[in-house]
């Protein structure tokens, strides 16, 4: 198998490094240099349509593409240690935490990167009002994600998840842009700082 993507501060190649690193795994890899324009080149678009990374290519020659459907894969293959939970309610909930933090905050947070930083200028219309205006929507969500966050360690529940991958990877990536989380937020703060001392968020 092959991994194509990018470094950082692109999130989501990034949520699959962090995942190999969470399981121990080593995969080939290629950078596909994102400011060249290298995926959307058309040797790139190939692999996938949308012209996104990370892809995974798989030894058959087909191609995976989405960062949360290439770790479930690679789970399938090297279960332990689980990363999308055991029972059904626990793959469930850290489903549902995965989706909530994909459209509560790494949404806006894309919003406010496309339409207000002067690296995407060139690369689309800015609608600036548009991009800011998201700013109060991040900040209402830091403070809902810090009281869901008041009882327990991590962000699915009392065990390290893909949940948290796609968290840490979105709120580093907005602090870059950026976009920080309110200083009231204690809970998150800690929660990051627990995150922080895992060897693998230096993916």
């Amino acid at each position: 198998m092959k991994l194509y993507g990018e470094d950082n501060p692109a999130p989501n190649p990034r949520r699959v490094r962090i995942f190999l690193a969470e399981k121990g795994l080593t995969l080939e890899h290629e950078r596909v240099p994102l400011r060249e324009r290298a995926h959307k080149a058309s040797v790139f678009l190939e692999k996938n349509s949308l012209g996104q990374v990370p892809v995974l290519e798989l030894d058959d020659g087909s191609f995976l593409s989405e960062s949360v459907s290439i770790c479930r894969y690679l789970e399938g293959l090297n279960p332990q240690p689980p990363l999308f939970g055991v029972t059904p309610k626990e793959q469930a909930t850290i489903d549902m935490w995965i989706r909530r933090i994909e459209l509560q905050l790494m949404l806006p947070i894309a919003h406010i990167w496309r339409h207000t930083h002067p690296l995407t200028a060139a690369l689309l219309t800015q609608y600036k009002d548009f991009g800011e205006s998201n700013r109060p929507h991040v900040e209402r969500t830091y403070r809902w994600l810090d009281g869901e966050l008041a009882g327990r360690a991590f962000i699915a529940g009392e065990a390290y998840s893909m949940a948290d991958i796609v968290a840490v990877t979105t709120i580093q990536f907005g602090q870059f842009i950026g976009v920080s989380v309110p200083d009231d937020c204690g809970h998150v703060q800690a929660w990051l700082d627990r995150i922080a001392e895992r060897p693998s968020t230096a993916a």
